[in-house]
């Protein structure tokens, strides 16, 4: 290639590039290696990570995903498709959408829903733009955001919508329930914000009082968000028909849906709204329609992307369709069908109340929360969780998530999940090893008291 284009190094192909410009060279890099020598060395590694039992939940949950899903969707056809831009090119693809349109609709009872987007919490952001944007009767650009809404989803809405004026106000949480505040939301009445955010479950696995809050929108000029758990909505009452009227937006993270945890991603964000703010909405939505012979065909319908309209018209340009993360969702959710999904759900719910009672157990640790929960809830312990959790990894089990981090106000506060994937003998594991860090701290403290009594 040099040869053919009169070049005889490729220093000499790049001389343009200023010395100070060029990046040195990598060092620590060893020499190539061949197929058989990366596949074992890829093993090797993954052997190094081992294969804990997760406990973790915190927005990404270790679900089972049927074989059938990943052996579908990366057949070469799903594998390296990309935008549908040629319609006539790319029925299965538009086809697939379509699907996955409808059964996210189905599942939010909301009447539209995009093509997704790149995951929960730019998904969130979109929504708070959208929302913003729909208002037209809020002068301000002021959203009410629970403190009890996922960290990471607050701080990545907040960088994505800073730049715009947007105001992010904190509601707080009750101490006790672990919910809202209705209190401090009904001090809010009367004032001139865009929107209401409504988690559920919200990032403590509590459920809140999603009825009471999507009416207080509806009642002083607010656009309601539900952010939501997917697979929650195959059990409990879906943001579409929260309240009098249900909300406006409903979005979220997918990976749920199919989706393994590989390490925090790829997943994907889904976005759903009312009919009449469809033309708010970022991303794409793709039609079905017939043809001039009358056979059934799919189309890209509304293209609200820099890349199909003139950029000072277009709604975002963050926002994207996670093709094969979607096209797993799809295979995932017409493979368990409703009810698949409702006894997932179900399945969750018991193992989460069984490994809370096994713990509560032991003494000393109680839950955090009176609020009813799913899937994950929040305990409170004894003793430190960064040393309970560093114990328990050496025995391959990952314990929860430390809440003080994100909440200083949960000291000794840890976030425990259970999906349908954990067994008897988990939970039995879970148990007996935290029992052996107790038992550790006692002996511990009376040591510490024998050694310094006078």
């Amino acid at each position: 290639m040099l040869s053919a284009i009169g070049v005889t190094s490729i220093d000499e192909l790049f001389d343009e590039i200023p010395d100070e410009l060029r990046a040195a060279p990598l060092e620590g890099i060893g020499p190539g290696l061949s197929e058989m020598e990366i596949d074992r060395l890829m093993q090797e590694k993954a052997r190094q990570d081992g294969q804990p039992i997760c406990f973790i939940g915190a927005g990404a949950y270790d679900h089972h995903v049927p074989a059938a899903v990943w052996q579908i969707a990366t057949r070469g056809e799903f594998y390296t498709a990309y935008t549908p831009y040629q319609a006539e090119a790319s029925q299965g693809t538009l086809q697939l959408l379509y699907e996955y349109q409808t059964m996210m609709a189905e599942l939010m009872a909301m009447e539209v829903s995009n093509a997704s987007l790149y995951d929960g919490a730019s998904a969130l952001a979109e929504a708070v733009l959208m929302a913003v944007r729909a208002n037209r009767k809020s002068k301000s650009k002021r959203i009410l955001v629970p403190r009890s809404l996922h960290p990471a989803y607050r701080a990545t809405v907040h960088t994505l919508v800073r730049n715009q004026g947007i105001e992010l106000v904190e509601l707080p949480f009750d101490a006790a329930t672990g919910q809202t505040d209705l209190a401090i939301l009904e001090a809010h009445a009367g004032e001139d914000f865009a929107a209401l955010v409504i988690p559920q479950p919200n990032f403590f696995g509590v459920l809140e009082p999603v009825d009471e809050m999507a009416d207080f929108a509806r009642k002083n000029g607010l656009l309601s968000i539900a952010v939501v758990n997917p697979l929650a909505m195959a059990v409990l009452v879906p943001p579409g028909e929260w309240g009098a009227e249900g909300v406006d937006i409903a979005c979220g993270d997918g990976q749920p849906l199919g989706a393994p945890l590989s390490s925090g991603g790829p997943y994907f964000g889904f976005l759903c709204c009312r009919q009449k703010y469809v033309r708010q909405m970022p991303g794409r939505l793709i039609g079905r329609t017939v043809d001039l012979d009358g056979k059934e065909g799919f189309t890209l319908t509304l293209q609200a992307r820099e890349q199909h309209i003139r950029r000072s018209k277009a709604t975002s340009n963050i926002c994207t369709n996670q093709g094969l993360m979607v096209t797993a969702a799809t295979i995932h959710m017409a493979l368990l069908g409703a009810e698949g999904l409702a006894q997932t759900a179900a399945a969750c719910h018991t193992n989460l109340d069984r490994l809370v009672e096994k713990l509560t157990n032991l003494g000393e640790i109680e839950p955090r929360f009176s609020g009813p929960v799913f899937h994950e809830t929040v305990l409170k312990l004894p003793m430190e969780v960064p040393g309970v959790l560093r114990t328990l990894a050496a025995h391959n089990i990952l314990g929860g998530y430390d809440l003080q981090q994100d909440y200083p106000e949960l000291e000794n506060c840890l976030l425990v999940c259970a999906t349908e994937t954990r067994t008897g003998e988990d939970l039995d594991k879970y148990a007996t090893s935290l029992q052996r860090v107790l038992a550790s701290r006692r002996q511990g403290a009376c040591a510490t008291m024998v050694r310094f009594d006078p």
